[in-house]
């Protein structure tokens, strides 16, 4: 572990890994899968909204995505902070496509049917992050639970 954090710092990181850090698709998957993890791990509803998300935004065929979700994973557990992937998402995505990013957590959120307080947390955390207002945030919220039938 140390080594790898000296590679880091001394800036001899992975280069392939360094590329899939500010890939846009990389960032997404790994928000979405923050958010899942949130709630005491990835359920398989979860994971299929993820992966249908990944697949319909970027075009992405079936194995690409499940390549992408896995090294998401990986990522997202060694992950100190957010920052960086939201980062990501603000450079290459408009105002549009950044509320749209909200919708696409709150869908993963609700796809269990809960919302826990951490959960809302984290989304209202990202939104901050990424320059989605308070308004957008809610009114995305309140497109998904429609989509689920919630009240």
């Amino acid at each position: 572990m140390l080594d790898g954090l000296l590679h880091i710092l001394l800036g001899h990181e992975d280069a392939h890994r360094t590329g899939e850090r500010n890939n846009p698709a990389f960032a997404l998957a790994v928000l979405l899968i923050e958010v899942a993890r949130s709630d005491d791990g990835v359920e398989d509803r979860a994971q299929g909204v993820i992966q249908r998300a990944l697949a319909l935004r970027f075009g992405l065929e079936r194995s690409e995505v499940i390549r992408l979700i896995k090294a998401a994973e990986e990522r997202a557990t060694e992950a100190t902070d957010l920052f960086h992937f939201t980062r990501v998402v603000v450079e290459n995505f408009t105002e549009e496509e950044r509320i749209g990013v909200i919708e696409m957590l709150w869908e993963v959120v609700y796809s269990n049917g809960v919302l826990t307080g951490d959960e809302d947390a984290l989304i209202r955390r990202v939104a901050g992050l990424i320059y989605v207002s308070d308004r957008d945030r809610r009114e995305a919220r309140r497109r998904v639970m429609q989509r689920f039938e919630i009240e």
